[in-house]
């Protein structure tokens, strides 16, 4: 068992984003969802048998979502890292997770989601290339989408 697990807070649509996210990610599976009961339903504000929380995977990495209500939002200070392999796998993650995204919210390879959920599509060896001269990172704040081969060939 996993020792800490994210913890999501959506409005009402915790279901949605979780089967967003998991046709995303390949090795992903949905877990356990209970429902808000009639003592849930009036402390929360939220419907009797609506969704409470799902748990699922994504990657073998454990997370839950919550449908809390609209009391908070997520913001920048939290974001997921995907340690892309290639430039293809940049883009699958990249693609997929700016789907209906706005656009105004995306820099050097964050991205924020339809769901306001922060993502950094980040090639695994982007430490290594900053390593070699400040030009790469000169570079990766041009970006939106990390070109991984711009970055090969500005490091050299």
């Amino acid at each position: 068992m996993q020792k800490i697990t994210p913890f999501l807070w959506f409005n009402n649509n915790a279901e949605e984003a979780v089967n967003f996210y998991t046709s995303i990610f390949k090795e992903s599976k949905l877990g356990n969802m209970t429902r808000y009961d009639k003592a849930g339903a009036q402390v929360s504000g939220m419907a009797e048998g609506t969704v409470m929380t799902v748990s699922f995977q994504l990657n073998g990495q454990d997370f839950t979502a919550i449908n809390g209500g609209p009391h908070f939002k997520f913001t920048e200070a939290i974001s997921f890292v995907i340690n892309c392999k290639d430039q293809e796998e940049i883009d699958h993650y990249w693609n997929k997770l700016t789907e209906g995204a706005d656009p105004r919210s995306q820099q050097c390879g964050w991205l924020k989601d339809k769901y306001g959920l922060s993502w950094q599509v980040v090639p695994a060896e982007l430490p290594q290339l900053l390593k070699k001269t400040p030009k790469v990172m000169e570079e990766v704040l041009k970006m939106k989408k990390i070109d991984v081969n711009r970055l090969k060939e500005v490091a050299g």
